[in-house]
């Protein structure tokens, strides 16, 4: 029997599309994501890059943050240090929240955003990211925005 080996950006590609839900009602599957670790989430305005890696995480089993923060990221996995290294599948890629002067990555409870490495396109590198314009989806994002790259599994 042939072994199946998933990726997280396997299972994460199946989320593409979910998105929040405008006005007053919210998508109970980004509700899930965002109280998997914490109660008080009461909508999917909420910031949810962390969630959607956290639940992808959850459902391999692979190690997680619990938090929502996206920095909290840089405290999980393997570091990679070379940018020549990574690779999709479990590696995942925090980012400065915006452009512009920012914290830099010792500063753990600073806004970033998160999500999984899908590759580089045009000097610039792919992320397959929850709450990316109120969805999941791939974008790409500048280089010098990246604070951190951590491997999941090996």
């Amino acid at each position: 029997m042939k072994k199946l080996e998933v990726t997280a950006v396997d299972i994460a590609r199946r989320f593409v599309g979910i998105k929040e839900i405008n006005g007053v009602l919210d998508n109970p599957m980004i509700l899930a994501m965002l109280q998997l670790d914490q109660s008080w989430p009461q909508n999917d305005e909420t910031p949810w890059c962390s969630a959607f890696v956290n639940y992808i995480c959850w459902l391999l089993g692979l190690p997680r943050s619990r938090s929502l923060a996206a920095r909290s990221w840089l405290l999980v996995g393997k570091e990679i240090k070379c940018r020549q290294d990574v690779s999709i599948g479990f590696d995942v890629i925090i980012l400065n929240r915006g452009d512009g002067e920012q914290p830099d990555a010792t500063m753990i409870n600073a806004q970033g955003h998160v999500g999984f490495f899908d590759g580089f396109m045009s000097g610039k590198i792919r992320l397959l990211a929850g709450n990316q314009n109120n969805q999941v989806n791939v974008t790409e994002f500048s280089m010098d925005r990246i604070l951190g790259i951590r491997r999941l599994f090996e």
